[in-house]
């Protein structure tokens, strides 16, 4: 899949997915978390075998909206877009004081 997206082997895959397919693994994984303790499962063999019934059960459910997660692409890289967020952060603040400082030089 990172060889698909054109995604770095070092990096997370979870950096570039889609939202919907975080979501979908996320429920996934909480679906095989809620059976694991109303069922009592012990064993890596049987969560295995829940965990990956429950992504082919979601896999399904994407699959009958149209929506097949290896034909969508990548978002952009997360960790570009935090950076990005914070040197808004420090131009909006920056803003912000210089119009105080001004604000106060006007009193």
């Amino acid at each position: 899949m990172k060889r698909k997206l054109g995604i770095n082997e070092n990096r997370p895959l979870a950096d570039f997915l889609p939202a919907i397919t975080i979501s979908a693994k996320q429920l996934a994984t909480e679906i095989t978390n809620f059976n694991v303790k109303k069922n009592g499962l012990e064993g890596e063999g049987n969560i295995t075998s829940e965990h990956v019934k429950n992504n082919k059960d979601v896999r399904g459910l994407l699959g009958k909206s149209g929506i097949k997660p290896e034909e969508l692409a990548a978002e952009e890289d997360i960790k570009k877009l935090e950076r990005r967020v914070k040197s808004l952060d420090k131009e909006i603040s920056k803003k912000k004081l210089k119009g105080k400082k001004d604000n106060d030089k006007e009193k």
